[in-house]
């Protein structure tokens, strides 16, 4: 299972530090659209009469989406854009508060009628949160619950106060924990849901606010559920027991045992008495919590549970979960009715007046009929079957062909979604990546600037991938995934700055064709444009006043002591973006990344507003693009020999080892040949790094083609040139070929390249 990587290392830690790491989430589409699974849905009712509801929906591409509900229709009114993971759980507490949990581990909270701006970010889970309660007559409840057994109940307005920032957390220094790796939260108020004395915290606070950590789960949480007034809280997940606590105390009150495997949903009537279990064994438990049983089990589905919504009186419940289907049971008489089936699993579900929102795995959340003020109307349609109370009863009657058909056959209305981006393959030549998405459709990316450049419908992704085949050979610079349902590029230091390319070979105009230019750099420059440019308004003016400049040395001895980054102003082009690197502004890519302090965050590139600092961007990333300067690098050169064809007459004045770019094109291995064939006596300009080399014959290593005199164009010697051509294992090279695409595809040793060189037969 996917897990999010460490904020940092523990402070007695021996281990080397590893570098943050920063990721940019591609998008080509505006930005109206969920493109992976919806999760989770919440409805916010009017209180005007003639005023809109909300939909609410939290997706698996780490957003949660604000929709305005009209009649057969809704329109995407704003993105809640901050979570870098799945968004599992979402809940309105009280009039405005919106609260997402995420399998990045933080719990979020938001107003609701915002334009989607984090208020606040919690960091005490230590993994995944996969569920959320909320109390709806005591607006400031919410428990929290997820893997590794953590349930937490928090105060929201004693916890919830507005924060500035895009990463949304103000943390402290202090690593005592439970868990040793969750953070406390310094909030400015110190008041708890209780004044009781077993509340149970943390064993170590460091100041502000701790939430009540609900302890005796000893496996993952996967369902939370509150009556009305706060006063009970009950839990489930893979230890097949419904917990019953006092979640202003922390308290046990009771275990439910009956169920067979994992608890993903749960249902608590307002006065607390009767609670709803739906689970992995495919059955659905009504239990008394005062007679502290089980009262009903209903057989209604065939497979796993795992969304469940009751009426307000708590007479009928709807259910839907993995085998695609959506159910409405009468809880007294054990009727069960097939309201609809879907084409994916569902997740969740939501009541809406008359009518159920039902999300799945896929990006679409669709609005059902479903008379949830009159359900016993639906019943009246005929079809409906007795629900036994055996799991392999409903089973048996599937493996039989009797399915019921399902009531409604289309829903009223449909919010789509893109289709979640599936598999994906990088392309050698390291700067696009061929997609395939849920609905078959193939694209061909460019990640240097965040766009589609080829779309090619339905089409055999295989065949599409063999089509595009180069045989060239580029460092490995970036890494991606599609986790979230679209496309995520991963920059890691030093190994990012690794590829570099040739200025000719981008098509950058005004810029000397064989300058070297470097990937990662030049990305990270056109993804920071905005920042660059808001930064520069906002010190430019005390700047230019002051007419002071900040030196390389100062700025290595600031970032050592990570204070606060000034820009070189000797860096060459440290502001100026090429083509290939210009990103969309109309979909403009996110970034997730993190800092000093804080904790992961995630932004859309146009929205970064300049306050941003050493506590919310790696260091190595504001040395690159406001310095230019780039970590220590290995092997961006290639050792190999040059020797004549055996047979050959036509030899130059040349011993031991070259070293030249890995980049570097076999046409300049030929003029560097030429060159010495036709002069009288060595090139002291060969040299790349731009010292001279005081002859071939003596030096056991020296350096070939590409910055000196072989980038200039042609001289006139070279118009008498003699024809040569470069061979390695007796195969011609095509001139265009780099040494490091000679070395993985033609040569295919560890030892130093050989090449071979020879007069054109026939010339």
């Amino acid at each position: 299972m996917h897990r999010v990587g460490s904020a940092g290392n523990n402070t007695n830690s021996n281990r080397p530090r590893k570098e943050k790491r920063l990721t940019y989430v591609l998008n080509d589409t505006a930005d109206t659209k969920h493109c992976a699974g919806i999760n989770c849905l919440a409805v916010l009712k009017s209180s005007a009469s003639d005023g809109c509801d909300y939909l609410f929906t939290g997706s698996r591409d780490g957003t949660l989406k604000r929709w305005a509900l009209g009649e057969n229709a809704a329109t995407c009114s704003a993105t809640f854009e901050s979570h870098v993971d799945w968004v599992n759980d979402t809940v309105i507490a009280g009039d405005s508060t919106l609260v997402s949990c995420s399998s990045d581990t933080t719990l979020k909270t938001w107003n609701c009628l915002s334009e989607g701006t984090c208020t606040r970010t919690f960091r005490q889970h230590s993994d995944y949160v996969t569920c959320l309660a909320a109390a709806e007559k005591n607006t400031n409840v919410v428990a929290s619950g997820g893997l590794g057994g953590e349930v937490f109940v928090w105060d929201i307005e004693a916890a919830a106060t507005p924060v500035s920032k895009s990463s949304d957390v103000v943390e402290d220094d202090c690593s005592n924990s439970m868990n040793g790796s969750a953070n406390l939260l310094p909030i400015s108020s110190p008041r708890t849901i209780s004044s009781s004395n077993s509340i149970r915290t943390h064993a170590t606070q460091c100041h502000g606010y701790v939430p009540i950590a609900v302890k005796g789960h000893k496996e993952s949480v996967y369902a939370l559920a509150m009556n009305g007034s706060g006063s009970l809280l009950v839990s489930g997940g893979t230890e097949k027991v419904v917990r019953v606590w006092d979640p202003r105390t922390g308290s046990k009150n009771m275990k439910l045992r009956g169920h067979a495997d994992n608890i993903r949903a749960l249902l608590l009537d307002s006065t607390g008495r009767y609670c709803l279990s739906g689970s992995s064994d495919s059955m659905i438990r009504l239990w008394d919590l005062g007679q502290q049983r089980c009262v009903h089990s209903y057989a209604v589905h065939t497979d796993s549970v795992w969304a469940l919504a009751s009426t307000p009186t708590f007479s009928h419940v709807y259910s839907g979960g993995r085998d695609l289907s959506l159910y409405l049971t009468d809880l007294t008489t054990r009727e069960s009715l097939l309201l609809c089936t879907k084409e994916q699993p569902i997740l969740q579900l939501a009541l809406h007046d008359d009518s159920i929102w039902v999300a799945t795995t896929d990006s679409s959340v669709c609005r059902w009929p479903a008379e949830g003020r009159t359900p016993q109307n639906v019943f009246q349609r005929g079809g409906s079957f007795l629900a036994g109370n055996l799991s392999f009863s409903r089973a048996r009657v599937s493996l039989e062909g009797s399915t019921p058909a399902p009531v409604y056959k289309e829903p009223i209305f449909t919010i789509p979604g893109t289709p979640a981006i599936v598999q994906h393959e990088i392309l050698n030549n390291r700067r696009h990546v061929l997609t395939k998405d849920a609905a078959g459709s193939v694209k061909l990316w460019e990640i240097t600037r965040g766009v589609v450049i080829e779309d090619y419908g339905q089409v055999s992704f295989d065949k599409k991938k063999e089509q595009l085949f180069e045989m060239v050979s580029i460092p490995a610079w970036f890494t991606a995934d599609t986790r979230l349902g679209c496309l995520s590029v991963h920059l890691d230091t030093p190994q990012c700055f690794t590829a570099e390319m040739y200025s000719v070979d981008l098509n950058i105009t005004g810029k000397p064709e064989d300058d070297k230019v470097n990937l990662a750099r030049e990305t990270l420059k056109g993804l920071l444009v905005h920042w660059l440019a808001k930064r520069r308004q906002r010190h430019g003016t005390q700047a230019s006043a002051n007419g002071d400049v900040v030196s390389g040395k100062d700025m290595t001895a600031r970032s050592s002591a990570h204070s606060r980054i000034e820009v070189d102003g000797n860096a060459e082009n440290d502001s100026l973006v090429y083509p290939p690197f210009e990103f969309s502004t109309v979909s403009p890519p996110s970034i997730i990344t993190e800092g000093s302090q804080g904790g992961p965050w995630r932004k859309k590139i146009t929205e970064l507003d300049a306050t941003e600092d050493e506590k919310d961007f790696p260091l190595w990333v504001l040395d690159c693009v406001l310095n230019n300067r780039l970590p220590p690098r290995e092997k961006t050169k290639c050792s190999f020999y040059l020797h004549p064809c055996e047979g050959s007459a036509v030899r130059i004045l040349t011993q031991g080892k070259l070293s030249a770019p890995r980049i570097l094109r076999m046409h300049k291995v030929v003029n560097y040949v030429i060159e010495k064939l036709v002069l009288d006596k060595p090139i002291d300009s060969l040299n790349i790094d731009g010292t001279y080399a005081a002859g071939l014959g003596g030096q056991p290593q020296h350096s070939a083609g590409g910055e000196g005199s072989l980038r200039s164009g042609l001289k006139p010697w070279q118009k008498l040139r003699p024809s040569i051509e470069i061979l390695c294992n007796n195969q011609v090279l095509s001139p265009e070929m780099s040494l490091a695409t000679v070395r993985a595809y033609i040569w295919k040793r560890p030892e130093d390249l050989v090449l071979n060189y020879r007069m054109i037969q026939g010339k």
